[in-house]
């Protein structure tokens, strides 16, 4: 059985046990989460919702907080003397997928 969630302005496909990355999520680490926004259940029978299917969650236990690999974001104009460098490190959140409710 397989859900897709909707977090972070993005979808998601998860299974249960599965370790996902999202966006940072407002939660302690070691507390368990909730999902409500679940577009779409799959298995046996497959429930597609209307945008959201009702009544179906995603829990899942957030295992810790930290921040992705440094990308390096580097702006320049031609024959303009205009350069620009920045780094950037994303925030994220890890989660264990414990149970797809239907």
């Amino acid at each position: 059985m397989y859900a897709v969630i909707k977090t972070g302005g993005k979808q998601v496909r998860v299974e249960q046990g599965q370790e996902i990355y999202v966006e940072k999520l407002d939660v302690e680490a070691g507390s368990s989460y909730e999902f409500t926004d679940v577009l779409m259940i799959g298995g046996e029978k497959t429930v597609i919702g209307t945008p959201i299917v009702t009544g179906a969650k995603v829990i899942a236990k957030v295992e810790k907080h930290g921040r992705g690999p440094k990308i390096i974001v580097f702006k320049y104009k031609v024959r303009k003397k205009y350069r620009k460098k920045q780094g950037h490190r994303q925030a994220y959140t890890k989660l264990v997928v414990e149970s797809i409710v239907a």
